[in-house]
């Protein structure tokens, strides 16, 4: 007997549907979340859980004016968003967007805003996303009601957003474009770019029909991102995103704010965590992986971990099952190409 529960889950995996544009996503979202709790807009926010909090990789918008959406995707909203989620106790949090500051008043009132419910898509393995909820100034404020149910909603999401990522065959039909790179300026405009950048450019918009405020708002971000880290930020899209698992990275390339967005294929180590994250690779698969990605041959993978040429078999099975490749060959092809 097909439950409430499941059917809800069904639907949500029938939404994430790989080939449709990211505003269509999210309509389909929205039409599903609301049978769970009543909403004016919605925004998923997908992350590897192997990068943590920041930017994220894919994100799916419904009923957000543009402007609205480019303030919740600069530095003070990415932080509102994970203010009080990066804390395991607090799965679900109401706020007042957390752009409370004159700057964003006129806009805030312009845009009617009332309050988001945020859920941290979290399980074992770490934060999934985010999905956000907006009730439009007036409206019946959330309540605990609403909390609990959108809380009972996160598994069959995140299930179904792991459905949607690897949906597709991992190999790309096409070989994709040589890295290019985008100059982010002080102003979060994108002042420059290598003719390499555009074919990557295009292939994200085709794929996902992207809207511009989005493509311009996410680079901003990360620019932004990369200006107050340490370490530079970096995503590792899935293939949905183009074709290919690509892999974004911003680094400043001085004092005076221009930042380097570098887009590239996704390879080898630089895919590993990610790929086993969303492909459901345990943590002695993923070893195996990483020696079979090195050239180790299953006899020397039996050694190294002292296991049986069995089990190493084994482990190469299960990898091969849950990644929908035939064997190693065209494994290694998904990584390597």
């Amino acid at each position: 007997m097909v439950t409430v529960s499941d059917r809800i889950g069904l639907d949500l995996c029938a939404a994430l549907r790989p080939g449709a544009g990211l505003e269509q996503v999210g309509a389909e979202l929205s039409r599903v979340v609301a049978r769970v709790v009543a909403h004016d807009a919605l925004r998923c926010g997908v992350l590897n859980p192997a990068t943590g909090w920041g930017a994220t990789s894919l994100a799916f918008w419904h009923g957000y004016p543009p402007d609205l959406g480019r303030a919740l995707l600069s530095v003070d909203g990415i932080k509102a968003d994970v203010r009080e989620l990066i804390r395991p106790a607090v799965p679900v949090v109401v706020a007042d967007l957390g752009l409370r500051s004159g700057a964003h008043d006129p806009l805030l009132a312009r845009s009617r805003v009332g309050e988001e419910l945020r859920l941290a898509l979290r399980d074992a393995r770490g934060v999934w996303g985010v999905l956000c909820l907006l009730r439009a100034a007036g409206g019946r404020p959330f309540d605990d009601a609403d909390a609990w149910r959108i809380a009972e909603l996160g598994p069959s999401l995140i299930a179904a957003l792991r459905g949607y990522v690897t949906a597709k065959p991992g190999a790309p039909a096409e070989r994709e474009p040589p890295p290019g790179m985008l100059v982010v300026g002080a102003d979060d405009r994108v002042r420059a770019m290598t003719p390499q950048a555009r074919p990557w450019l295009e292939a994200m918009k085709a794929h996902l029909a992207v809207p511009d405020w989005l493509t311009e708002s996410s680079y901003a971000a990360l620019a932004a991102a990369a200006r107050e880290r340490p370490e530079p930020p970096r995503l590792c899209v899935p293939s949905v995103g183009a074709g290919w698992w690509t892999a974004i990275e911003a680094q400043p390339l001085g004092d005076d704010g221009d930042v380097a967005v570098v887009i590239q294929r996704a390879t080898g180590t630089l895919l590993l965590p990610s790929f086993c994250d969303w492909y459901g690779i345990t943590a002695r698969e993923r070893q195996v992986m990483q020696y079979l990605h090195g050239g180790s041959a299953p006899k020397q993978i039996a050694r190294a971990f002292e296991l049986s040429v069995h089990t190493v078999n084994d482990h190469l099975k299960a990898i091969f099952r849950k990644t929908g490749t035939s064997g190693r060959d065209e494994l290694m092809a998904v990584i390597n190409a």
